[in-house]
């Protein structure tokens, strides 16, 4: 069995969207200073590095993570060679992947043949998901899709029309995928963000599986 992890480290160095405020770490309990043990705190967006976004985050009675149906983030799904794609995922680029009939699909575009993921700075110009594609992973019955950047969305796009359309047709959304070392093909994928009440998004630890 093949194990491979496609999460982000949540730490310094990662790269971050524009306005969300780095992560910390804050020790209340330190072994070097006399403490029994070592204990520490965290802060950090519910939308950094590898992440679901719940249906809260653009609906506002949508569903929030502790209402996650696991079975859409865990089980079978394919990883999608993208990276030829100039400009962002449209739907031509969907059709010619042949994903109909896919429940789960992991967009690998050339975000990760140039290691966005793995570089600080963010970049405006990564590869994101077209509103038509967006339509077309709903028409053919996509549950869940996840992408190799920090967003789904097109950067340039103030008004948000992919997450729009993916949310409010229930579609999960997986993003800040790190998917450089993943081959296109099928894989069993295991999600699983934390469990917070009333909450738009979480971090999540993503593997992929081969022969399971």
């Amino acid at each position: 069995m093949e194990i491979l992890d496609v999460s982000r480290t949540i730490g310094p160095g990662m790269p971050l969207y524009p306005g969300t405020e780095p992560p910390s770490q804050e020790w209340h309990l330190r072994m070097d200073g006399g403490d029994p043990n070592n204990v520490s705190a965290w802060k950090l967006n519910s939308h950094t590095g590898t992440h679901v976004d719940a249906r809260k985050h653009f609906v506002p009675d949508g569903w929030t993570m502790e209402d996650l149906d696991l079975r859409r983030s865990v089980g079978p799904c394919r990883v999608v060679d993208l990276t030829h794609v100039d400009g962002h995922v449209r739907r031509a680029d969907l059709e010619e992947a042949g994903i109909a009939g896919e429940a789960r699909v992991l967009l690998k575009t050339r975000n990760s043949s140039l290691g966005l993921m793995d570089r600080e700075e963010f970049d405006e110009g990564y590869v994101a998901v077209s509103d038509e594609a967006a339509e077309y992973l709903v028409e053919v019955g996509v549950e869940t899709v996840g992408v190799d950047y920090l967003s789904v969305e097109p950067f340039e796009d103030g008004e948000f029309h992919t997450h729009h359309t993916l949310l409010e047709a229930d579609v999960v959304v997986l993003e800040g995928l790190v998917l450089s070392e993943a081959e296109p093909g099928p894989y069993f994928l295991a999600c699983l963000p934390l469990k917070l009440a009333g909450s738009e998004g979480a971090p999540a630890r993503a593997i992929l599986i081969r022969n399971p």
